[in-house]
């Protein structure tokens, strides 16, 4: 039997818009309980985490950047360069696939706990809301009323407050792309020497203002992909934010017989930050946030009633009481696949080397043949093609293997140490020259070695055979 209950919200529309499409903005009631105080925790830290992360470093490289002007990146100590597409396939996959086994296990919790968009907006935005302005039925109230100075002030600190929180996330935001040295260098030289980044800093805040300030709920509503994508990772035993119908139905008021739980009070209602009615199932707009959840166990408290009406639990479990399988064909799935991709990933990264070098042979006469003092001495020609993957510069000295000097080989380079800037090919060429008696005494092959200036995790000592060519007779 449906309710007439004025209070309802619409079924054939969204709340947050009117019969015109028009917005229809919230005013979320604050919340205590249990799920409250765990998140206002992990917010916090989150809050602190997102900010410092582009100013943690790791080995001298930001814990996280996203250079792309300069197609370099960094991520939790890794370093990549736009040619190791297949590595960063690697990294974002892995993060999609995960995030895709987190949703199929517990839901949306990445909305309502981790999500940038809900840290921020209910960690910072709605308590500089609250601290100025009131409590939902004051601002509500306020919003809904005719003019005055009070109203003019306060909406005036209010959103004087918002954009230096703006500001602030903004210039973090920027640090992922360039660099928190970067950042600082070009915060402390006029806007006119670095315009381009000074206005995507610009442009940032007015969009981080934008969203976080006004545009809220809306935005995971309707612009973030994810909540359409929930569908696809979910199944029926999936946990998500669930009203259980059987204890709650029919509600207060909807039977003369029989009433359950539900004295349908709309306090979930009233604490949803996205505007939905959670007893109509599950819907596209939660956010798994679990305000529902702490406001009716409010309610269940005072009424003397067991917690838990709304709670975390999954549809196959409401309807049949069955434990939930962890273990599923849709999990293992995900699980099969991140193994493999984490295998993958950690074999690419074992087989890759800071610094690559390939010897070749110079394309011209193999080898010369010259007189020195009365000795007959052969010259081979080299080149060496280094690339420095790393994000600094590296000084490599060419110099033969221990023993071969002794022999009466020598190496001659065109510039030793060579100079390898950061993310750069460089070819350098040298020479070996050694007696011909070496060719007769069945010596063809030596080594030698790539000596960094400054030895550290990063850069190896290399040794390379280098394969020696000239007359036998």
């Amino acid at each position: 039997m449906g309710s007439l209950n004025p209070k309802d919200l619409p079924p054939d529309r969204l709340s947050t818009t009117d019969e015109k499409g028009n917005r229809v903005y919230l005013y979320p009631a604050e919340v205590k309980g249990v799920f409250q105080k765990w998140r206002t925790r992990l917010h916090a830290f989150l809050i602190v985490f997102f900010l410092a992360l582009p100013w943690i470093k790791i080995q001298g490289h930001p814990l996280l950047l996203l250079d792309i002007p300069h197609r370099r990146f960094a991520i939790f100590g890794l370093t990549f360069w736009a040619h190791d597409a297949p590595m960063l396939f690697f990294v974002f996959a892995t993060l999609f696939l995960g995030l895709a086994l987190l949703t199929c296990l517990l839901g949306r919790v990445w909305c309502g706990w981790a999500c940038p968009q809900t840290v921020f907006i209910e960690g910072v935005f709605r308590r500089i809301e609250r601290w100025v302005e009131g409590d939902s039925v004051s601002r509500k109230q306020r919003d809904e009323g005719p003019f005055s100075l009070q109203k003019l002030f306060k909406k005036s600190i209010k959103w004087f407050l918002f954009l230096l929180a703006s500001l602030l996330l903004a210039h973090s935001f920027l640090a992922y792309f360039v660099g928190s040295d970067e950042l600082l260098q070009m915060m402390r030289s006029s806007p006119s020497e670095n315009f381009t980044p000074f206005l995507v800093m610009a442009i940032s805040t007015g969009i981080v203002l934008f969203d976080f300030g006004w545009f809220r709920e809306q935005f995971c509503v309707i612009a973030c992909p994810y909540g359409r994508f929930q569908s696809v990772f979910m199944d029926s035993h999936s946990i998500s934010v669930a009203y259980d119908e059987k204890r709650g139905e029919p509600r207060r008021g909807q039977s003369a017989e029989k009433e359950g739980d539900c004295i349908n009070c709309y306090r979930c209602v009233q604490v949803c930050p996205t505007g939905i009615d959670i007893r109509r199932g599950l819907q596209l707009e939660c956010v798994a946030c679990t305000a529902c959840i702490d406001a009716c166990d409010e309610v269940m408290l005072k009424i003397e009633r067991p917690k838990g009406l709304i709670r975390y639990d999954s549809i196959s479990r409401l309807k049949n009481s069955k434990p939930i399988p962890w273990i599923r064909p849709r999990t293992l799935v995900y699980v099969l696949l991140l193994l493999g991709l984490l295998s993958a990933f950690a074999y690419t990264l074992s087989r890759r080397e800071t610094l690559n070098a390939m010897l070749l042979r110079a394309k011209e006469t193999p080898y010369q043949q010259i007189e020195e003092n009365g000795k007959s001495l052969i010259i081979n020609h080299f080149r060496i093609n280094f690339s420095n993957e790393s994000f600094h510069p590296i000084k490599i000295n060419l110099d033969l293997a221990e023993g071969w000097k002794e022999k009466g080989i020598e190496l001659i380079t065109v510039s030793n140490p060579v100079l390898i800037e950061a993310g750069i090919n460089t070819k350098t060429d040298f020479f070996i020259k050694f007696p011909k008696t070496l060719l007769m005494s069945q010596v063809n092959s030596i080594q030698i070695l790539l000596r960094p200036e400054k030895e550290d995790s990063e850069f190896k000592i290399q040794r390379k055979d280098v394969t020696l060519m000239g007359p036998f007779q």
